[in-house]
């Protein structure tokens, strides 16, 4: 399994727990769920490019996390994370 690279604003981390229950450090571990969806979110930035991606954290619970890439994607900048809804759950276990 490949290392990957992230980065965040604490300030921001701080603001997600409690706002969502959810801090960066575990929203992390969507991205080695081998069957996580990737998408492009062209709705939430006018300056950079963002992807959601949905999938399972090590507790079974479905997230999805707003990110973009930095450094010629070698580093994943999180910008948000929260628990799925209902219709994002279905749709992850849809397209798994």
């Amino acid at each position: 399994m490949d290392t990957l690279n992230f980065e965040w604003d604490e300030h921001k981390n701080e603001i997600n727990k409690k706002k969502h229950g959810l801090s960066f450090e575990t929203a992390t571990e969507v991205f080695y769920d081998e069957l996580a969806i990737l998408f492009d979110d062209p709705d939430h930035s006018d300056d950079e490019e963002r992807f959601l991606i949905i999938g399972t954290l090590k507790s079974s619970k479905i997230c999805i996390v707003s990110h973009c890439y930095r450094d010629n994607d070698n580093v994943i900048r999180l910008i948000s994370a929260r628990m799925a809804t209902k219709s994002e759950i279905r749709y992850y276990q849809e397209g798994v």
